[in-house]
């Protein structure tokens, strides 16, 4: 018989949980917590814990992915597939995630554990200790599962090669109170994994603040044709080409997780516009007798101008270039769900750098960036700021960084008339990266749609 210690006393931690996360990771607060991922073989756990542990790291959010197979290399290779060698591979497993919970870390687990006591067991051990336990269900139906089976374990369970696998001669008991289940036979990974970051969010895992996926405001390619024919019948407002780049700046995912309305409210229109408007279900907006996008709902407000200024430049004097714009436009601003019918382009020669958020993030795919550091500016670059740049690049390296490359973010909205043009800017863009001042192999020159506003007093 297995002999226990009658001696060991529990001895308490003397850095709180609430200290501890103050210094894991770069936000603030804890959040430590189990994600505890359960389902046959070959459903995806493993797939959607990785993805997970992805997400979260990316978003600076600590994390650890136990994953069953490589468990059963280290801390539980002296255990078998008995009932009992289960059994106690779950409560090691439990115990493990429990520490790394109290650590402050999110730990994913992706287990089959395939018994309701056992998975209890795993939560109870969470409970006592005060930490949040998610139980996901991840439910694929069997026949999936086996078209899955890159190992080939079905086939070897099904020729009796194996024995007690679950799903064929063992048993796996679905949980029947899952804070979540993943139905991953009908669910791509992104689907999943938005499901899970919905579930951390509710439950105050993930904070407020952190990024978005990236939501794009186009009409679906499907479903292009409709949406220009409603746009033909409905009335329209003509936006000027400062508006079309706030759309632009929308429709491409730039303010992605920033706003709750899919348009902010600093559309502003005129007293006759607003009454001819007020009450429609939508209205298209037009730039140059083009009609670019439809705005749904749309819904009028004061526009109080001097108040809108005073909070965002920390000044009211019409001396200031974007206030001047701002004191001289429409009484009414309007906001409303935005549906843009197309892709905006400038064709000024420039809208090959035009590079939407989601373009970014594939070219930095591709480049096999390990971190990526962004200079936004809309003057040519001068030394100080390729001092900068290049220091940046040196720290990260410093820092155990591979591969760092650098955004190079010009901006291309409205800017005042004694600014230099972006045509110019982008030239001497190149020919810095030509010059070899910044390095052209890992450097990514995109521009970035939006106007500038310039600072004031609160700056």
């Amino acid at each position: 018989d297995l002999q226990k210690s009658t001696n060991v006393v529990y001895q308490a931690h003397h850095v709180s949980r609430c200290k501890r996360g103050q210094v894991v990771g770069t936000r603030g607060g804890f959040r430590g917590c189990t994600v505890w991922l359960t389902g046959l073989s070959g459903a995806g756990k493993t797939t959607v814990g990785f993805a997970l542990e992805e997400y979260l790291v990316s978003h600076a959010i600590p994390c650890y992915s136990l994953d069953g197979d490589n468990i059963r290399h280290g801390l539980n290779k002296d255990l078998g597939f008995t009932s009992e060698d289960r059994e106690e591979n779950i409560r090691r497993i439990a115990e493990v995630a429990k520490l790394f919970a109290d650590a402050g870390l999110v730990c994913i687990t992706s287990f089959i554990s395939p018994f309701t006591k056992d998975r209890a067991e795993a939560r109870s051990i969470h409970e006592k200790a005060g930490l949040p336990f998610f139980e996901v269900f991840v439910n694929a139906p069997l026949e999936v599962c086996e078209s899955r089976d890159v190992k080939g374990l079905y086939k070897r369970a099904r020729a009796g090669q194996i024995k007690g696998f679950t799903g064929i001669d063992s048993e796996y008991e679905p949980p029947e109170a899952a804070e979540l289940v993943l139905r991953t036979g009908e669910l791509s990974i992104n689907e999943s994994i938005q499901l899970l970051v919905d579930l951390l969010k509710e439950q105050s895992i993930i904070p407020s603040g952190v990024v978005e996926e990236i939501n794009e405001l186009f009409v679906s390619e499907n479903g292009v044709n409709l949406p220009h024919t409603d746009a033909n019948s409905l009335p329209s407002i003509s936006i000027t080409k400062l508006d079309l780049q706030w759309v632009q700046v929308l429709a491409e995912g730039w303010a992605s997780g920033t706003v709750n309305f899919s348009v902010p409210i600093v559309l502003p229109v005129s007293t006759e516009i607003k009454e001819r408007l007020q009450g429609s279900a939508a209205v298209a907006l037009e730039y140059q007798g083009k009609h670019v996008a439809i705005l749904h709902s749309p819904e009028f407000f004061e526009h109080r101008k001097e108040e809108r200024c005073a909070r965002q430049w920390g000044t009211t004097s019409p001396k200031h270039p974007y206030i001047k714009m701002v004191l001289e436009s429409g009484d009414w601003l309007v906001g409303g769900e935005l549906e843009v019918l197309e892709r905006i382009r400038w064709n000024d020669g420039l809208d090959q750098y035009r590079l939407t958020p989601r373009e970014l993030r594939q070219r930095f795919k591709e480049m096999k960036a390990d971190a990526v550091f962004a200079f936004q500016l809309r003057n040519p670059v001068h030394n100080g700021h390729a001092l900068l740049m290049t220091d940046t690049r040196r720290r990260l390296k410093e820092r155990g960084y591979q591969r760092p490359v650098l955004l190079l973010h010009p901006l291309g909205g409205w800017t005042k008339d004694d600014d230099v043009p972006l045509e110019w800017r982008m030239k001497q863009h190149a020919a810095v990266l030509e010059d070899g001042v910044l390095d052209p192999q890992s450097t990514i020159v995109a521009i970035f749609p939006s106007p500038m506003m310039y600072a004031g007093p609160t700056e």
